[in-house]
């Protein structure tokens, strides 16, 4: 019998790694925060301790995902035995997310690096008692941040209907915020905050308006106009820009938005707070009135009506369409372009690459598709063995063939049954108050219906999995026929369900990246049509010793594979 492979554990150097984290520039001032952060550190543990300090690692993110630089290089680091503790201000710094925080924890633990708080130094979140307190301390940041952007939304909903613009100014004006006096702080409160026209912007707004509503310069026209004046953006950006070979190009996009916003109209809208145009009207003073805006939006519609007249040409391979350079520096993406649009025949599309001299007929391109899709399509003979390849790779994947999955899922429970045990001594020891056991009883119970729906749904899921994979046999199976008897728009739907890319190559040539569960069929297809006898391929699960996959091969992707990180892996980075 093979010996069981043991994971080799770095012993780390004694030493600290210090975790700041803040949650955005926009919402607070981070070098501040980081201060505060540092001061609690050092007074609280750094000063009491004669370890090194390692490194500081330093996040201006969200805790809410583990997709952290810093956070992420701090375990890498940890893996690599570093270091031998982390120490974090509190531990909703370490990760507002507490399921993946505490199992970050416990894998730190594994390569013995413990975790600390500089607001309770003595906790530690492997003995079980203080575990209940980690655990209920993200419960509260989780709770207390919902409670935050619940109060943010509300404001925000109020200030729109007393007409306040609730958001960055745009363009043209400023945020101005002011204290307030007298009784109305019982109103407003002791700071508001409003936007005024900017004296030095808003004379450039104004401009580009009145040069659209002359309906005499396209967009490019305007920004030319508005180049020719020395006028930039706000950001900095300038209207055109001019490129070392002499080439112009107008950043219209920004200004196109600009002639569609109500706000230079003195009205506000919000599409998440399903607020039309000409609704609520704003308490600043407009740059152009209501009828000259509408004016200028009919002006813009026009002109986006006779644009489309001329795009005649629908381009089958509109987003899936790569070009594979021959140097091997990789895949980019071709746009579709049809000289002479205007003319009665509607031009010639090609498949390209802007700006370069990579370009290719649609018509040479689109007529390679059906040989290409008959290519990839499957014997029937051949679908009961891939069909059973199949059925063997999910139940693997689901943990039919694996009882340490089921087993795993109920230790959980068991595990949540003895931490509540935990938690019921301190509650009568009077430790914790009745709304805290209220709230951690809910969560256990939510926890424990999750687990028991996993347990139950794996034999549906199985079921779930088949079905996906008839549909797909079937399609896979008759795509090279029933491609050629569509519509064109049906064709071009077709293609995007079952293609992801279509690279083409210097010389014209296409072949056929495929999308999950298709490029998984046809690599079954592939390796049992390679491998020789059927009648031995028919036999394959019951003789299976192969470490690749469930069939032998290397696979692309299986349909609807469940995703889980490695048995050595950090299950907070990011899957590759």
């Amino acid at each position: 019998m093979a010996r069981k492979k043991t994971r080799t554990v770095i012993t780390p150097q004694a030493g600290w790694a210090v975790y700041l984290r803040t949650s955005s520039d926009e919402n607070q001032k981070p070098e501040m925060s980081r201060a505060r952060q540092r001061f609690a550190i050092e007074s609280n543990v750094l000063k009491r301790s004669d370890m090194p300090v390692y490194s500081e690692y330093v996040d201006v993110l969200t805790g809410t995902t583990p997709h952290r630089e810093a956070y992420q290089r701090l375990l890498e680091d940890a893996r690599s035995g570093k270091f031998s503790h982390v120490i974090v201000e509190r531990a909703d710094r370490f990760g507002r997310n507490d399921t993946e925080a505490l199992r970050a924890i416990d894998e730190l633990y594994e390569f013995g690096v413990a975790v600390r708080f500089a607001n309770q130094p003595d906790l530690d979140p492997m003995d079980p008692d203080d575990r209940v307190i980690v655990t209920l301390s993200f419960t509260l940041a989780r709770r207390e941040s919902a409670l935050l952007g619940i109060r943010v939304k509300g404001g925000l909903q109020v200030k729109r209907a007393n007409g306040g613009y609730p958001n960055y100014a745009p363009d043209g004006y400023i945020n101005v915020e002011g204290k307030v006096v007298g009784e109305a702080k019982k109103i407003s409160g002791r700071h508001e905050t409003w936007i005024e026209q900017d004296p030095e912007r808003a004379p450039v707004i104004r401009y580009a308006f009145d040069l659209l509503l002359e309906d005499r310069l396209t967009l490019e026209g305007v920004c030319e106009a508005l180049h020719a004046r020395g006028y930039r953006y706000r950001s900095g950006r300038p209207f055109i820009e001019v490129k070392k070979n002499g080439q112009r190009k107008a950043n219209t996009n920004t200004l196109g938005s600009m002639f569609h916003n109500w706000t230079y109209a003195g009205w506000l809208t919000s599409k998440t707070a399903n607020l039309l145009p000409k609704t609520i009207r704003g308490d600043w003073e407009p740059i152009v009135t209501t009828e000259e805006f509408e004016r200028g939006l009919a002006i813009l519609e026009k002109r986006n009506q006779k644009q489309n007249r001329h795009r005649k040409h629908d381009y089958l391979l509109k987003g899936i369409a790569y070009y594979e350079h021959p140097d091997g520096s990789g895949q980019q993406r071709l746009t579709g372009s049809t000289s002479n649009a205007g003319r009665s025949g509607g031009g010639t599309p090609y498949y390209r690459i802007a700006r370069s001299e990579v370009s290719f007929l649609c018509s040479d391109i689109d007529k390679q598709i059906p040989a290409a899709l008959m290519n990839i399509q499957v014997d029937p003979a051949l679908l009961p063995m891939i069909r059973d390849v199949y059925t063997q790779d999910v139940a693997e994947k689901l943990g039919h063939l694996r009882p340490d999955e089921r087993e795993r899922l109920q230790a959980s429970l068991k595990a949540i049954d003895e931490e509540e045990g935990r938690m019921a001594r301190l509650y009568a020891a009077g430790k914790i108050t009745d709304a805290v056991w209220d709230s951690l009883w809910r969560e256990w119970q939510d926890r424990r219906n999750v687990i028991r729906s996993t347990l139950e749904s794996l034999q549906y899921q199985h079921k779930t999995h088949i079905a996906n994979l008839d549909t797909a046999l079937q399609m896979i199976a008759q795509v090279g026929i029933v491609y050629n008897s569509l519509e064109r728009s049906d064709q071009k739907e077709m293609l995007h369900h079952i293609v992801s890319r279509v690279v083409i190559d210097c010389e014209g040539i296409i072949h056929l990246e495929l999308r999950a569960p298709f490029s998984y069929l046809q690599d079954i297809r592939n390796w049992i049509r390679d491998s020789g006898d059927a009648e031995e391929m028919q036999g394959y699960s019951k003789t299976k010793t192969s470490s690749k996959t469930a069939a032998g091969f290397v696979r692309t992707e299986c349909s609807l594979t469940v995703l889980s990180c490695g048995r050595d892996r950090i299950r907070t980075c990011v899957p590759v």
